[in-house]
């Protein structure tokens, strides 16, 4: 079987659709992997973001916890005023 003028034209536009294939999906593939690494900055930054509140919340749970005993003091000196005024 002897190639045709219309078998080269067609394995030719195939060939060149694949190259063009290629190039599309690789235009694509760059965009994504910018995405990608865009994402991954925004989401570094709220985790930062997120462990300093955590860092600060934890330093009031423990302001708040030191002055438990003292609270609870006042509250019973305040019951014993109570008591006594009447």
């Amino acid at each position: 079987m002897e190639p045709t003028d219309l078998t080269l034209e067609v394995l030719n536009g195939i060939r060149q659709e694949l190259r063009d294939t290629r190039e599309a999906l690789g235009s694509r593939l760059e965009e994504v992997s910018r995405r990608v690494v865009e994402s991954e900055v925004r989401t570094s930054t709220a985790i930062a973001d997120l462990a300093g509140t955590v860092r600060e919340m934890t330093s009031v749970l423990r302001a708040a916890n030191d002055l438990r005993p003292r609270v609870e003091r006042c509250e019973h000196d305040i019951a014993d005023i109570k008591r006594r005024v009447g």
